[in-house]
């Protein structure tokens, strides 16, 4: 009987293989359960055991990728054993790989019997001994086979790497996590991503912070911090430019009369995006105290799904971790978000003289379906303008009475 044996499947949404190397011969007498070859999927290296005993003949070649389901070889399995053959031709000892290295032998015990394993490496350690440059003419597996620990035995002997902790760890993703990953993926796949990028001048905002603060904390019972200035700005960029406070729907451009703005938080469970609802009628006092109460439900586990749904524009600050520039990834279906970074002191050039001032970085992700080049730049730039000038563009010229003071 003939026996066909296809490419089984290695895993979900691979389709194919590449035969990376035989084993054996066409010719071969091998045995039920023996390794005949090495495949080579995009996560792994896997060894393809025979599923019958009998006399092969190869029909894929070395090199070829295959179809998962492909016939790559055939069995007669009603062929007899040829007299005095071990099962399989024994594999050749792998070469050093650099011929500078000095061989190295690891003890190994000696097999009970000879024949196709008889130092033939497992998938695995023939990789690591590429890699390693170890020779190794039989290991410490079944019948001498050659074991990934036998590679990493003989190559600390010779310095090279290969000892140390190999453990892992697999747990499932919690469903916020595997919720999250899908919605990102999906960002990628179903918008025309693209960031614009800018520089603010941080130091107008630091001295009036530095000048209020204190009277503000005082009165309000919360600190005055950046977040109310960015969330200003963007309330104030956004009626400039409100194309960025639309989403698509279908086929339809919904656009809005409100600014919900979505304010990422990181909890202990991931993540959070709680919204601001109707942004543009918060005080600077409302908007630091409404970001405090829904930080600390984020952070206490207490946030609701209706607490973080709805918003038409999300701010998320990289720079609270120390990052100097990053692209943010949409929040869907927002069409833009805005991402604020780390301030450090850099040289600019102000009227002519080189000055040391406070800069931060900020980049706009945006859908290029429905935001074109001007509205996303000039939406970045009126934020810019915004937080470089507050006095005039968010206060009024009045700062006691915009801070409530």
């Amino acid at each position: 009987m003939i026996l066909e044996m296809k490419v089984p499947s290695p895993g979900e949404s691979i389709s194919e293989v590449e035969i990376a190397n035989w084993l054996v011969q066409t010719g071969d007498y091998v045995e039920k359960d023996q390794e005949i070859a090495e495949v080579d999927s995009d996560k792994a290296t896997l060894a393809l055991p025979a599923e019958e005993s009998g006399i092969i003949t190869l029909i894929a070649e070395a090199g070829q990728t295959v179809a998962v389901g492909q016939v790559v070889c055939t069995i007669d399995t009603s062929a007899a054993k040829p007299k005095g053959q071990g099962g399989g031709t024994p594999k050749v000892e792998a070469k050093v790989k650099s011929e500078s290295k000095p061989a190295s032998h690891a003890p190994a015990p000696v097999a009970a019997s000879t024949n196709y394993a008889t130092g033939t490496p497992s998938p695995a350690a023939r990789k690591l001994m590429d890699e390693t440059g170890v020779s190794l003419s039989s290991g410490s597996g079944r019948d001498g086979r050659i074991t990934v620990e036998d590679v990493r035995k003989a190559a600390a002997s010779m310095g090279s790497p290969g000892g140390g902790s190999r453990g892992s760890e697999r747990k499932r993703m919690s469903s916020l996590r595997r919720s999250l990953a899908r919605r990102l993926v999906s960002v990628k796949n179903e918008t025309a991503m693209l960031t614009t990028f800018n520089e603010v001048d941080m130091q107008p905002i630091f001295e009036l912070r530095a000048a209020h603060k204190e009277a503000f904390a005082a009165k309000h019972g919360v600190g005055l911090g950046f977040m109310s200035f960015f969330t200003k700005a963007v309330v104030r960029a956004l009626k400039l430019f409100p194309q960025v406070n639309s989403m698509i729907d279908g086929e339809d451009l919904v656009s809005y009369d409100f600014t919900d703005v979505s304010i990422a938080v990181s909890g202990p469970k991931g993540l959070m995006v709680p919204v601001l609802r109707n942004a543009e009628n918060l005080s600077f006092a409302g908007i630091e105290n409404e970001i405090k109460r829904l930080a600390n439900r984020v952070r206490e586990g207490e946030i609701t799904l209706d607490e973080m749904t709805g918003g038409t524009f999300t701010i998320t600050n990289g720079g609270v971790f120390g990052s100097m520039l990053s692209t943010p990834i949409l929040n869907p279906p927002q069409s833009a978000i805005l991402g604020m970074h780390n301030i450090v002191e850099r040289p600019v050039v102000r009227d002519g003289q080189v000055v040391i001032r406070p800069i931060m970085y900020v980049a706009l992700s945006y859908d290029h379906r429905i935001i074109d080049g001007r509205e996303s730049v000039g939406f970045l730039v009126a934020v810019k303008e915004a937080l470089e000038n507050p006095l005039e563009h968010l206060m009024n010229g009045q700062p006691l009475r915009a801070l409530e003071l």
